[in-house]
């Protein structure tokens, strides 16, 4: 039988966090394993339960929920944080991605949305809604580069269905979605991004969007 994925839910708002565990545990996917009210006590229970991903806040008393990211990053590599809060100032995003964080959304994310992004970062895949990987490669746009990469004109690693994905993975859609709108299969859509990785060299979506990008290609 297949194990549940373990869920540490982080959040000061103790009635946030009565809705969150009544909507995951309805999911027979999940299993919410412990709560936590702030960034040190989240430190604690991940020690002792170990969970597969941590729903983060942000903004909490006695350890902020970068801080915590950050800890749990190092401490658990194999834990996953999502960040869940209700801030979408691009500081936030940018502070709880580079604390490693593998997804950022927020809390008035549809149910489905969370679900998919609890599913992307147990497998150890990042997870960011449109708007939010619009700014993350805006930003990265930004930044200069050491050294310029040399592709000869006209040529690319990709094929066009795997330089399609990927534009479409940098707009932030699903593995489904990606199917959906490309009426293939979605085990189809992993075929083409485990090929993506292997000739990018890379190992998750984000990688795969800023090597790309790098590439010229999206």
């Amino acid at each position: 039988m297949k194990q549940p994925i373990r869920i540490l839910l982080v959040d000061d708002q103790a009635l946030f966090r009565e809705g969150l565990r009544i909507l995951l545990t309805a999911q027979p996917d999940f299993e919410v394993v412990a709560e936590a009210s702030n960034g040190e006590e989240a430190l604690r229970q991940a020690a002792v339960h170990r969970p597969d991903v941590v729903l983060m806040d942000l903004r909490m008393p006695v350890l902020d929920g970068v801080s915590a990211t950050r800890r749990l990053h190092e401490l658990y590599p194999s834990t996953h944080v999502i960040a869940l809060t209700t801030f979408d100032e691009d500081e936030f995003i940018f502070e709880g991605l580079r604390a490693g964080a593998y997804g950022y959304l927020l809390k008035d994310v549809p149910s489905q949305k969370l679900y998919e992004a609890i599913y992307a970062a147990n497998r150890g895949e990042y997870f960011l809604m449109p708007s939010v990987t619009a700014r993350v490669m805006a930003e990265f746009s930004r930044l200069p580069r050491s050294q310029p990469v040399q592709v000869p004109p006209n040529q690319s690693p990709l094929s066009e269905r795997e330089k399609q994905i990927i534009k479409m993975v940098a707009l932030g859609a699903s593995n489904k979605e990606i199917a959906e709108q490309l009426v293939i299969a979605e085990g189809t859509v992993k075929n083409h991004l485990s090929n993506i990785f292997d000739k990018l060299e890379v190992r998750d979506r984000m990688q795969a969007v800023i090597r790309s990008k790098e590439l010229g290609i999206i």
